[in-house]
């Protein structure tokens, strides 16, 4: 582990998948302002204010419209990383934060709440696009020893986004009601120090060779990451994969899908990264506070409580990625998926039961710290780390691009239909997601194979 790879590692985890963590949870806390500000605009327009049903819908289009944002950045990966590759990828999509940031801490003195929607969709937008060209580009430069470690390196800075994210949110910090625009474009910070540092570094070894063709390239940003001269034996397995590749081009989504020599791997994809989002992780993030009331913590303890279960996240996101190596990928994920859903069934039996045991609101609590920890060990950044493995360098952008979809879709509709399903079935919301995550678990244990210490080459011989 060399400095210039893990200093890489945690300056894109930092300025690109942080954010994505952070803009995941940071409309948790400041809801009730941001509704109220929304309520009194509403009013001084047209002389009246907004009915509960309509202003729940618009501030849950406020919290999903992040997720649609993202979904158009991931159909947008395999062009920008083909045309300026990955390392210059990341560092363009970073001027989004910036417009973002803008939109967002100038809303409520312009009074337009257009602007925090445009705002929360553009930093969507290059969420969408990080959260596919990070485990790329870490997937790339690491040595297949490491692979697993780095790769994961990006969860955790998600977990302690949404840590960030709670901590300024509470009542003490940016948690008043005046600075909630600031609360929302402090995103901004993290995206400016990785625009004014990612181009001291190389782009992708396996991009410039097997893409661009450039040999002594490659050949240096290899030297410059592993930290030795010697890095022949490296640039002769690319060679072969350059070989094996070269009466193909890059494949497009279509010929992907179509594609039968890889629609194991293509549905793997497919079940991890929806199961992922459909897991019901989403509904916890967005909408802790509501979740904790329901459950009958005291209003006045909800911000601590939820700060709580984000320090429990960044704990348990430390875990997965300093044992991935040891156990691998395949472990983690089956046991956080089942974890999960475990727990999302003891969330309904604990609220049934609350009107008659009121100490099982403890419980309840318990379980929603079990779903964070169940995902932050392993589905948090496995999915994203698999997409990288399963597939050759022709049809890895095609498979983000689908994984990414997919992934953003599922967040989008849970963002958008998770206070609705609430209000509806109650406390029986969560088995859908306790359903869905057994059945993840069942599948990855049928069908992906391990991938721990195997090159690309080996990974897709195994599925051949």
């Amino acid at each position: 582990l060399t400095f210039p790879l893990l200093s890489v590692t945690l300056l894109v985890s930092f300025g690109s998948s942080m954010l994505y963590g952070y803009n995941l949870a940071v409309v948790n806390s400041p809801a009730e302002h941001i509704k109220a500000f929304y309520n009194a605009t509403w009013s001084q327009r047209y002389g009246h204010g907004l009915a509960p049903g309509p202003l729940t819908l618009l501030y849950a289009l406020t919290v999903s419209i992040f997720a649609l944002g993202g979904l158009v950045g991931s159909l947008l990966v395999g062009v920008l990383v083909e045309q300026y590759g990955r390392n210059g990828a990341l560092s363009r999509s970073a001027l989004l934060v910036l417009l973002a940031g803008g939109f967002m801490g100038f809303s409520r003195e312009l009074g337009s709440p257009e602007m925090v929607i445009i705002g929360r969709s553009v930093t969507g937008l290059h969420s969408g696009i990080c959260v596919s060209v990070v485990p790329l580009y870490l997937g790339e430069i690491a040595p297949k020893n490491l692979r697993g470690f780095l790769g994961l390196m990006p969860s955790i800075f998600i977990c302690l986004g949404v840590f960030s994210a709670q901590v300024l949110g509470l009542p003490e910090l940016l948690g008043k009601d005046r600075f909630w625009p600031l609360f929302l474009s402090v995103v901004v910070v993290p995206a400016f120090l990785q625009l004014l540092l990612l181009h001291c570094f190389p782009e992708s070894p396996r991009y410039l060779l097997i893409e661009r063709n450039d040999i002594c390239g490659a050949t240096k940003a290899l030297q410059r990451f592993l930290g030795t001269p010697d890095v022949q034996d490296v640039i002769e397995e690319m060679k072969e994969e350059q070989q094996s590749l070269s009466s193909m081009e890059m494949v497009s989504v279509w010929q992907l899908l179509r594609d039968r020599s890889v629609r194991w791997q293509t549905l793997s994809v497919v079940v991890v990264n929806a199961g992922m989002q459909l897991s019901g992780i989403d509904a916890i993030w967005f909408y802790t506070n509501i979740i904790f009331e329901n459950a009958g913590i005291p209003v006045s303890q909800i911000p601590y409580t939820t700060m709580g279960t984000g320090a429990i996240e960044v704990v348990a996101g430390l875990i997965g990625c300093f044992t991935i190596e040891r156990v691998g990928r395949r472990p983690l994920i089956i046991t956080g998926f089942c974890a999960m859903g475990v727990c999302s069934a003891g969330i309904t039996i604990s609220l049934l039961l609350q009107a008659t045991l009121p100490w099982m609101r403890y419980v309840s609590v318990a379980c929603v710290v079990g779903i964070i920890a169940g995902f932050c060990m392993g589905p948090a950044g496995v999915p994203f780390l698999m997409t990288a493995e399963l597939f050759m360098q022709s049809h890895r952008p095609a498979a983000y691009i689908v994984g990414g979809s997919l992934n953003w879709l599922c967040n989008f509709t849970i963002g958008f239909i998770f206070p609705f399903l609430q209000m509806s079935a109650g406390a029986f919301c969560y088995l859908v997601f306790c359903g869905v995550c057994l059945l993840v678990a069942l599948y990855v244990y049928l069908v992906i194979p391990e991938t721990k210490n195997k090159t690309f080459m080996e990974i897709s011989h195994i599925f051949a």
